[in-house]
């Protein structure tokens, strides 16, 4: 069968051409195309989600050999985010190679970036599957190469990481609030708590506010982790 025009096209962006070019032609076809199970993307896109977090896990891993296991954490759950997958699917126009039904083309302008940052996961295990690991490492490194380099640094304070965190799963910034002050003027106590948008909450001490939230959002940080983990 000979290889559409399209497809062909979304290799040269991509950078990377396949053996088998129907299992790209999979990753761009949105389940609202497919009538048969398991002829869309659904499968490639959950695969492709673990391929991309192992690459970039690596490779932060070795960017920042000194950093501590939260705040890679945090750097790549921001990485692999939704938002940032939707980044680098736009960044080749994947948009216009998705395949889509009439019923997601209705609301495809509210899902696009959904819709877009899922086909690129799918297009990651597409990769992968074609070529294994290394040319999925290859593949991701440069497409995601300038949210890599223009990432801020993971050694950063709890409050920055915290709210790169929220960021990557798209929910409202923490809300610290001061709930008491104690001692005197030339020896204070602050108590601060952090609040997240799904009920989370720590609370810690400070000798100054700032203190107290930037302890707060460690913190929370732990927290998260732990349960995440």
């Amino acid at each position: 069968m000979k290889r559409p025009s399209d497809i062909s096209a979304l290799e040269r962006d991509i950078g990377y051409q396949f053996k088998d070019w129907q299992l790209l032609s999979q990753a761009v076809r949105h389940s609202s195309k497919s009538s048969i199970a398991g002829d869309d993307n659904q499968r490639l896109e959950f695969f492709g989600d673990r391929v991309l977090a192992l690459v970039i896990a690596e490779r932060i891993m070795h960017d920042n050999p000194e950093a501590q296991p939260g705040a890679l954490a945090v750097r790549l759950n921001s990485l692999v985010s939704r938002p940032s997958c939707a980044k680098v699917a736009d960044s080749i126009n994947l948009r216009s190679y998705i395949r889509v039904g009439k019923s997601a083309r209705k609301s495809r302008d509210r899902s696009g970036s959904t819709i877009s940052g899922d086909a690129m996961e799918a297009v990651i295990g597409a990769v992968f599957l074609d070529g294994g690991l290394d040319s999925a490492r290859t593949v991701v490194e440069r497409l995601w190469s300038e949210l890599l380099a223009n990432h801020p640094d993971v050694d950063q304070d709890p409050k920055s990481r915290l709210q790169i965190w929220v960021q990557a799963r798209q929910q409202a910034p923490p809300k610290y609030y001061l709930l008491q002050r104690t001692g005197p003027d030339h020896a204070p106590q602050f108590t601060v708590e952090v609040k997240l948008m799904s009920g989370q909450a720590t609370i810690a001490i400070g000798n100054s506010r700032q203190r107290a939230e930037l302890n707060a959002a460690e913190k929370m940080l732990n927290l998260i982790e732990c349960a995440d983990g």
